[in-house]
């Protein structure tokens, strides 16, 4: 399925502190990171792209579009979303991340604008936010792709022609057979079994063969 960048404006981020700043708990931050998309109408989200920068957990809000007489409304459609499995390790502290709307906990349609809460729980890292954010919408399917008739509807399979014409029939040369085969026991079975001898003349033996042996 096709895909469309969405130009927007990314606001600076706003820093927020949690808890007492007068201890070590109050020391890791949230920061705020509104996205607004102002030359565009509204739209449903398909994927979100960004790059990393030390933060580790991301909850998204999306401000939807409802109807004319009723005012947009915030959804969160992610929360606590890992960025780091360990904040006080670097891994996935600078890796891209892609976001598809099936991770979403809403419908991501008649978008207007998103807000990104970034945090980071561990005091080891001076700053943390994302870069590099794209947002993309569902472009425009694709045509259907039609086929010619003949393909869409192939014409019944044609008999070859018979490629042993001018043969004769089967059952006709077989029947021959048959009777080739018969004649062929006759002859057999009228043929004498008595040996003949080999100075044997009428059943007499002819004195001038014997005489050369």
């Amino acid at each position: 399925m096709s895909r469309l960048s969405v130009p927007c404006h990314v606001k600076g981020a706003v820093a927020l502190q949690v808890g007492d700043v007068r201890t070590f708990q109050g020391r890791p931050g949230v920061v705020v990171i509104d996205v607004t998309f102002p030359s565009v109408e509204p739209f449903e989200l398909q994927e979100i792209i960004f790059k990393n920068y030390y933060t580790a957990f991301l909850t998204i809000r999306v401000r939807q579009h409802t109807s004319a007489h009723t005012p947009a409304k915030w959804v969160t459609c992610l929360r606590d979303y890992c960025l780091m499995p360990d904040p006080h390790s670097e891994d996935g502290a600078q890796e891209y991340v892609s976001l598809f709307k099936h991770q979403m906990l809403c419908d991501m349609t008649r978008v207007l604008e998103l807000r990104l809460i970034l945090r980071q729980p561990s005091p080891l890292w001076l700053s943390f936010t994302v870069e590099e954010l794209q947002i993309y919408q569902q472009g425009p399917k694709s045509p259907s792709v039609t086929f010619p008739k003949w393909l869409s509807h192939p014409v019944p399979c044609e008999q070859p022609p018979l490629l042993l014409e001018g043969l004769p029939d089967p059952s006709r040369v077989s029947s021959e057979v048959q009777q080739m085969w018969a004649l062929t026991e006759m002859i057999r079975a009228s043929h004498t079994s008595r040996r003949i001898g080999r100075f044997d003349v009428d059943g007499c033996y002819d004195l001038n063969l014997l005489s050369y042996t």
